[in-house]
């Protein structure tokens, strides 16, 4: 989408302030919330404005069309379904405004649920990793309520650092080791390197669980989790397969050296994963063995 060209006298509180009322009065919307880069203050002058609308029962995406603002207002769930389930891209007075849903009864579902330490992940458009439910517990702890109230987590669920860090550790190990017992002696470079990229960014979720940092998106994950240096590795992909397999193989060391690294700090949190309760916690030495056996077992199809 290109740039809009923004009127230069439009003042950013009150241009903020403007479009939070007219999305609070929406039927059925209790609550609106800032989140992106202008919510954590790393925004530059021409950042979009991201906006959740936190609604109770049924929301009518026409009523936000009724608003009469440019662009592209989704049906519920018309983002793929799932945490995630659709907002809109549009343009209010020359900016830039993302719309997000999100449904109340789903969001206190899964602020209970990660304070279990259990969540899912889901695919969703333009993130390689796809994303763990506990990202609307991330935007409650991290974004700026506008209007309403919302829950606030009042820090990051100690059995989550150990089950979410358990099961992006053990899905990058699944992941690198299927592409280096199948693509990587098959010479299958476009299938190695995206392995890599989705191991590297698994591994980057699996770091900061491990560290109670909260993510919301895949924007700066690896800078976060100290993984940057994956590109050289990238860089260095070969399309021979002895090459392809040695990539994969210098990968793995870095990726299982940074989870390593970031266990010591949850082990400091004051709950270790053999403390999780067999009544529905995930168990991290359980997720990281059936990733790597499965992988086992498929490498020779």
């Amino acid at each position: 989408m290109p740039t809009p060209t923004r009127p230069p006298h439009i003042d950013d509180e009150k241009f903020l302030a403007h479009v939070t009322d007219r999305l609070a009065a929406l039927p059925a919307v209790r609550a609106v919330a800032l989140g992106g880069s202008r919510a954590q203050g790393t925004h530059g002058p021409d950042s979009d404005w991201d906006l959740a609308i936190y609604y109770r029962g049924a929301f009518d995406p026409d009523d936000l069309r009724a608003l009469g603002w440019q662009g592209e207002v989704s049906e519920i769930g018309g983002w793929g379904g799932g945490v995630f389930n659709g907002g809109a891209w549009l343009t209010v007075e020359g900016r830039r405004v993302d719309v997000h849903y999100r449904d109340l009864d789903v969001v206190e579902r899964e602020l209970a649920r990660a304070e279990q330490g259990w969540f899912h992940v889901e695919p969703l458009l333009f993130h390689l990793a796809g994303i763990p439910s506990y990202l609307l517990v991330a935007e409650l702890a991290v974004n700026r309520v506008l209007r309403g109230e919302l829950p606030r987590p009042a820090a990051y669920p100690a059995r989550l650092r150990i089950s979410a860090s358990a099961h992006w550790h053990g899905t990058a190990l699944a992941t690198l080791a299927y592409a280096k017992a199948n693509h990587a002696p098959a010479g299958r470079l476009t299938e190695v390197a995206g392995a890599l990229a989705t191991a590297a960014l698994q591994t980057g979720h699996a770091v900061l669980a491990a560290r109670g940092e909260w993510v919301t998106n895949e924007k700066r994950l690896l800078e976060r989790a100290g993984l940057r240096g994956i590109d050289e590795i990238v860089r260095g992909g070969v399309g021979e397969p002895e090459g392809l397999v040695h990539m994969l193989g210098r990968a793995e060391v870095v990726l299982d050296a940074a989870v390593v690294r970031a266990e010591g700090v949850a082990d400091d949190g004051g709950i270790r994963a053999e403390e999780i309760a067999d009544d529905g916690g995930i168990r991290a030495e359980e997720i990281l063995d059936a990733g790597v056996d499965r992988v086992r077992e498929c490498g020779a199809e």
